[in-house]
């Protein structure tokens, strides 16, 4: 009786085909820039929950969210903006050494950012990225900077490979301009 139960459990978990997985890049090219001074630590960014997973998001015609069927990202997206925008540091060589929370590091500031938008817009067919970062300094907490950021690019469609690829062009922009904005200020 285990035995069928346990088959019947299996059968229903490998019926469904898995999601075409995505991934975002770092851009490497960041323009010419010296050996920057100071050291950075980059938190996870915060997201609502609908962009607190590798699910990719679309705003319906209707102002609803709803989900790219059949993709999802290589990670939670917080984690994977996380990682590729360190990366975009290191590639920028901009600042002298960046890292996450709990790397050791002594920084002279942590980047805090907010995701408030990450995903197809139906009405106008874009890829919209928006995100909300501030530097701060780690000793005292006091908020040294603030801005938002924001990139759209032609969607291209709502097929996994069609609407990530806008996304990722969209995300590159976007990465470029706050190591170049962070980089300015630290």
């Amino acid at each position: 009786m285990r035995i069928a139960a346990l088959g019947l459990l299996l059968a229903g978990c490998a019926s469904g085909a898995a999601p075409t997985t995505y991934d975002l890049t770092a851009p490497g090219d960041i323009g010419a820039s010296g050996r920057g001074r100071g050291l950075l630590v980059v938190a996870e960014p915060l997201a609502l929950q609908a962009f607190d997973s590798p699910r990719i998001v679309i705003t319906t015609r209707e102002g609803s969210i709803a989900y790219l069927p059949d993709a999802q990202w290589a990670d939670r997206l917080p984690k994977l903006l996380q990682v590729r925008l360190i990366q975009t540091f290191e590639n920028g060589k901009r600042i002298q050494a960046v890292g996450r929370p709990g790397d050791r590091l002594v920084p002279a500031a942590q980047l805090n950012s907010e995701i408030r938008r990450f995903g197809l817009d139906e009405r106008t067919g874009e890829a919209v990225v928006e995100v909300s970062v501030k530097i701060v300094n780690d000793r005292s907490g006091r908020i040294l900077a603030g801005q938002v950021f924001s990139q759209r690019v032609a969607g291209g469609g709502v097929s996994g490979a069609a609407a990530t690829a806008a996304l990722d062009v969209a995300n590159q922009a976007l990465l470029r301009d706050i190591v170049r904005w962070v980089s300015a200020r630290i």
